[in-house]
């Protein structure tokens, strides 16, 4: 869709945009709104990761400025071509972004950031154990995941998708969140 919206002139954009969220609005069947809305969630998350990125300062050990910021997916990928279509050919402060998958607990380092998805609930602790102290945010959509020792959760708000902060962990790999990005939090925990 950005694509598109750098290439059209502002008149039909706004005409391809309506005529690609009428069926959205014109009752298909349910099945159908789910699985769109699926998409869309995991578009909206997608595009969350990367302003993450935006509004993160890793530890010094972490930060090479010639070295590119990873993402990992660990186990089932809930993005589709989402994630990596969001951050292709972008960068923070002239370094790229790039997206890994594992579901190997001993393949997620090194990384910057590392998403876990609702399937990959009962690997959490595992999983957050293996990236402590390493400066990773570490972000989810479990939802015990910031009593867990997570940095960050998403949460869904009726048909908004939010999230919420623990601070103390951020803090305790050495990250340092902006006060802009924790503004935007529903919750922040310490």
């Amino acid at each position: 869709m950005a694509f598109l919206r750098r290439i059209l002139p502002r008149r039909q954009w706004a005409w391809m945009a309506a005529a690609w969220a009428l069926p959205l609005a014109a009752g298909a069947p349910a099945a159908a709104q789910s699985a769109r809305w699926s998409a869309q969630e995991y578009q909206l998350k997608a595009a969350f990761l990367y302003n993450f990125a935006k509004f993160v300062e890793w530890p010094n050990h972490t930060a090479d400025p010639k070295a590119p910021i990873v993402i990992v997916v660990f186990g089932r990928d809930p993005f589709g071509p989402a994630l990596e279509n969001t951050v292709w050919g972008k960068t923070i402060n002239n370094r790229p972004l790039v997206v890994r998958h594992t579901s190997r607990v001993q393949d997620v380092l090194p990384c910057h950031m590392l998403f876990l998805s609702a399937q990959e609930e009962p690997r959490a602790e595992e999983v957050l154990q293996a990236v402590e102290g390493a400066g990773v945010l570490t972000v989810s959509e479990t939802d015990d995941f910031l009593e867990q020792g997570g940095a960050v959760r998403f949460v869904m708000d009726g048909n908004k998708v939010r999230f919420e902060i623990n601070l103390g962990a951020a803090r305790r790999g050495g990250l340092n969140i902006s006060s802009r990005l924790l503004s935007l939090a529903r919750t922040v925990k310490n």
